[in-house]
């Protein structure tokens, strides 16, 4: 099945041994997701997927390139080559591509004219967060806010990627859930004396979602210590930027915020690469390694349940699981997932 991308003016294939409905696959593809950290990617290609379609990223004159991980003449990938001059050369024939993607040599036949069909598919992209962005099929930029990241009274910490053999979509709504901490987050931060769960709203701002919740489970890790006052009421406001990211701010004391921005990027149907950048406008001075061991332990609590969820896609049929009013959040998501054109038998 070939699709005509009119924005970017290229055909687009399905991936061969695509995991996502053709429909889910087309959809999904209008969207921006980040592939890999900025401190990455060198003038050394590397390859990535995103959606079944195997890419290739590298830096030419500073500039990041991500592209289609494939030389049009026999096949090969080019994250087994090298840049030279700026320009990527393929490690089969040694043919060279520039930024733009056009072939500017040919070795066996330095002299001929040089094919148009010898054109590298590139795709838009945007670094920001410390993150490379880009977007399979869209050329208009859709990367979420993320404010404390720009503000000079932030501590930034990126922590590293992480894997997830799991869909996106049971990843994400696990990153909304606030009714697992007492069970799932009993290392870190989670308490099984405090289970209940508050009712709060959801609403929705344009096709975003937004939730406040206010509870009187810490946000300190176990052993640190706590400063907050007896029966203080935590917030945390998570915002949903669809179809797989969302941001997450927690209201310490004294005025303290803690944003976290949670980008579960589908490498596959049933694989997520997590990339989570965090600011915090107190505690400046922690070492950055204790903030990423912590997260690094809460994500591999959260991993170990989405890994194991059955069925592992996430199901937009509201029938097909039971909710708790503890779940709105998750509801509203799945809802909006459904509406953006996704299946309801969903498959990511």
């Amino acid at each position: 099945m070939i699709s005509e991308n009119k924005e970017m003016n290229v055909d687009i294939q399905l991936p061969r041994d695509c995991t996502f409905t053709p429909q889910d696959w087309q959809v999904l593809a209008q969207y921006w997701y980040p592939v890999a950290q900025a401190s990455e990617i060198t003038e050394k290609p590397i390859g990535i997927k995103l959606l079944d379609v195997k890419l290739v990223c590298y830096r030419s004159n500073e500039r990041v390139v991500v592209a289609r991980d494939l030389c049009f003449h026999r096949g090969a990938p080019l994250s087994k080559g090298w840049v030279e001059n700026g320009e990527i050369v393929c490690p089969y024939h040694g043919f060279r591509y520039n930024c733009e993607g056009k072939c500017t040599s040919v070795p066996a036949h330095p002299d001929a004219k040089i094919s148009p069909k010898l054109k590298l598919i590139v795709y838009p992209v945007v670094e920001k967060y410390g993150l490379i962005w880009t977007s399979i099929l869209s050329s208009e930029e859709q990367i979420p806010q993320f404010i404390g990241w720009d503000d000079p009274d932030y501590v930034n910490v990126l922590p590293p990627s992480f894997d997830i053999a799991g869909s996106a979509g049971r990843q994400l709504e696990g990153f909304l859930d606030v009714s697992h901490f007492a069970y799932v987050h009993t290392e870190t931060f989670g308490d099984r004396n405090n289970t209940e769960v508050p009712q709060y709203k959801v609403k929705r701002e344009g096709n975003e979602l937004l939730a406040e919740y206010w509870s009187t489970v810490s946000n300190y890790g176990k052993g640190q210590d706590n400063p907050a006052p007896e029966g203080f009421e935590w917030l945390r406001e998570f915002r949903v930027f669809p179809p797989f990211a969302a941001s997450l701010t927690v209201y310490f004391p004294n005025d303290g915020k803690l944003m976290i921005l949670n980008c579960a990027s589908p490498v596959s149907a049933r694989y997520t690469r997590l990339f989570s950048p965090i600011s915090r406008n107190f505690d400046k001075d922690t070492p950055v390694e204790d903030t990423i061991k912590f997260n690094l332990q809460v994500f591999q609590e959260d991993r170990e349940m989405v890994e194991s969820q059955t069925p592992e896609d996430l199901p937009l049929d509201l029938q097909a699981e039971a909710h708790i009013p503890a779940d709105r959040t998750s509801i509203a998501y799945r809802q909006l997932l459904n509406e953006i054109g996704l299946g309801r038998t969903y498959t990511t």
